[in-house]
């Protein structure tokens, strides 16, 4: 008899309990490499006003019955989403979460009607560019930001 290990990541909808992980989660990064910004603390400030009211998604993963890992999807309208707010717990890096994160918010993007999905980074974060590639974002010319750290744009046509 084959069963899946008890170690398997389980990729969940956001529910109002995660919003406090969904904070944590990312602040961890973002201080690691950066400083939090203005619309660091409004998009993890509220979640639910400034990414899910607004036709946004917020997925979060889950191994060994914890929370270790989230990114969001930004509604900008007519088709458009940002890849954003993507975080994976230092303790549980190296498991693919992050490529499972992303390719789960690539679906529910195509599930919405998109026709693109874009996302802002910065060149430092280089492990990250490489799963952005790797999930098929190329990338674009940089338009100016609301981030102070972003220097470079991606995206995917669905």
């Amino acid at each position: 008899m084959h069963t899946l290990p008890t170690t398997a990541v389980t990729i969940l909808d956001f529910k109002p309990q995660h919003a406090a992980k969904f904070r944590e989660l990312n602040e961890e990064w973002i201080t690691r490499y950066f400083v939090m910004e203005d619309a660091d603390h409004k998009s993890l400030g509220d979640p639910q006003g400034y990414i899910l009211n607004k036709g946004g998604y917020i997925l979060m993963a889950e191994y060994n019955q914890e929370i270790v890992g989230t990114c969001a999807l930004i509604n900008d309208g007519n088709g458009v989403f940002e890849l954003a707010k993507m975080a994976v717990s230092p303790k549980a890096q190296g498991r693919k979460i992050g490529k499972l994160l992303g390719e789960a918010a690539i679906q529910k993007a195509r599930e919405a009607g998109a026709a693109k999905v874009y996302l802002v980074s910065n060149r430092r974060l280089e492990t990250a560019l490489n799963l952005y590639k790797r999930l098929g974002f190329t990338e674009v010319p940089m338009p100016p930001s609301i981030y102070e750290r972003a220097d470079i744009k991606m995206e995917i046509m669905l």
